[in-house]
């Protein structure tokens, strides 16, 4: 939990201190945009790439280098002189967390057997979904007591705590094969991510018709699209397609769209408007998370629990639904900014939908695999709520304009809410509408006969244990 919670923390710790940068180092909504997608562009790349790593040589080995990566990328964000080198070291922060997260879910996945692995999987969310809203709090008392430079610095103090806690421990001797590596697929995503992101976060200033802009979108689309295909024939895939095949793994990544891009999109541009209209400084600015990560804190592992008992389909739903509501509740804000009246009822009711969200939904995408396959099925979930993220905020000054005005402001809100709705739509629509039993770590690789239960198709894809929802000794 603590490794994941330094990552999360960084995706979000960043927003408060964005002007700051923009002040010291030159640049506005542009130099914002990469400050950020340059860290979830290299996250959502890679994360696959490492997943499959996290399975074939260790988690905790992988794990240890994430660690020790991302704290040597967060010192260089600490010194860098200028934007380019700024964003160059958030890169390599990126790849640290791509080692980082799915090794950490992985292990908790395959520690905990059975009914444990819901609220096991809740507290883990509850800790990291807070670190995710609570960032812009603590980022902006660094901002004004410290300095900009300090929301990086202090990811070497968690750093450390983890790698001591970690002492010696190893992972266990593997008795099978140790699987390849997909390289082709993972420079496919990678190239086909990045190309995307360029393009569409240069249009800001060079515009749709720029011949930059349509090489840079052409490109991702087409090597998207080529590693899509060569995942399909792959002998050893990064992306298992098989797994899209299960029922609550396919509607669950395709609900996580929706979720993470809301999640990306709406608490930045809250954050931003409170700092660039209302006026507020940084401190303050972070401050209004704070019911949020309180919400995500008191909820998320109850409601992990209960989806664990009771399926995750109506928690889901009903989430994304009250976060919906709690961005279009905001629609009044208007300066002179009142936050107690036009901003804290619609945040207060998101951090509830967010904190009924997000366990289940976890705990949904999870149960559905087979425990071996824990590490790439955490890596899947995990690329595409940061991929959609990435996306998200490469869209902001297309939604907003060149700066944050109040109507910038409600536009987002509104486009937040309807990745909201959307994404309530794909769970109700989608998700079982039973608890699914989780893969437990001891289970021999057999398919029950009522496994087919969380498949649209007929047949189990092939080499997959589809979990039982029989009882287990």
């Amino acid at each position: 939990m603590l490794a994941s919670f330094v990552a999360f923390l960084d995706g979000s710790i960043v927003n408060v201190a964005l002007p700051a940068i923009a002040d010291e180092l030159g640049g506005r909504v542009g130099t914002q945009q990469w400050v950020l997608d340059a860290y979830l562009l290299a996250l959502g790349a890679l994360i696959l790439l490492t997943g499959s790593l996290a399975d074939a040589f260790g988690k905790l080995r992988v794990l240890r280098t994430g660690l020790v990566v991302f704290g040597l990328a967060s010192v260089a964000c600490a010194l860098v002189p200028t934007a380019g080198l700024l964003i160059a070291a958030r890169a390599a922060q990126g790849i640290g967390a791509a080692l980082l997260v799915p090794s950490s879910l992985a292990l908790i996945t395959a520690a905990f057997p059975g009914d444990s692995r819901g609220r096991a999987i809740g507290t883990w969310t509850a800790w990291t979904s807070t670190a995710f809203v609570v960032g812009p709090l603590l980022g902006g008392a660094l901002v004004d007591l410290v300095g900009w430079r300090s929301v990086f610095a202090i990811n070497v103090i968690p750093i450390v705590v983890t790698l001591a806690l970690l002492g010696r421990s190893s992972d266990p001797e593997r008795t099978d094969r140790r699987p390849r590596i997909d390289v082709l697929g993972a420079a496919l995503v990678a190239v086909g991510l990045a190309a995307l992101a360029f393009g569409l976060i240069e249009q800001q200033g060079a515009g749709w018709g720029s011949p930059v802009v349509v090489v840079s979108l052409a490109i991702g689309v087409v090597a998207l699209a080529a590693f899509l295909g060569w995942e399909r024939r792959a002998p050893e895939p990064l992306l298992p397609m098989a797994l899209f095949r299960i029922r609550d793994f396919r509607f669950g990544n395709l609900a996580t769209t929706g979720i993470y891009a809301g999640v990306s999109l709406g608490l930045l541009v809250v954050v931003l408007f409170l700092r660039e209209v209302a006026g507020w400084p940084a401190t303050l600015a972070g401050l209004a998370t704070l019911p949020i990560a309180v919400a995500s804190l008191l909820l998320a592992r109850f409601a992990g629990v209960l989806a664990g008992r009771f399926g995750s389909r109506v928690f889901v739903t009903a989430g994304c639904g009250i976060s919906a509501c709690g961005f279009l509740l905001m629609l009044s804000a208007r300066p002179p900014v009142d936050f107690l009246w036009q901003l804290l009822p619609g945040l207060l009711v998101y951090g509830v939908g967010l904190a009924v969200t997000v366990a289940p939904l976890t705990t949904a995408v999870l149960a559905a695999v087979p425990a071996e396959r824990a590490g790439v099925a955490s890596a899947v979930n995990n690329a595409v709520a940061r991929v959609a993220g990435l996306v998200a905020i490469a869209f902001l000054s297309t939604i907003t304009g060149p700066a944050i005005d109040t109507a910038g402001f409600h536009r987002t809100l509104v486009v937040t809410a309807c990745l909201f709705a959307a994404a309530a739509v794909v769970a109700a629509l989608g998700l079982s509408r039973h608890a699914s039993a989780a893969p437990w770590a001891g289970a021999p690789a057999a398919v029950p006969a009522d496994a087919t239960a969380n498949c649209n198709d007929r047949a189990v894809p092939a080499g997959l244990h589809v979990p039982s929802t029989r009882a287990r000794p």
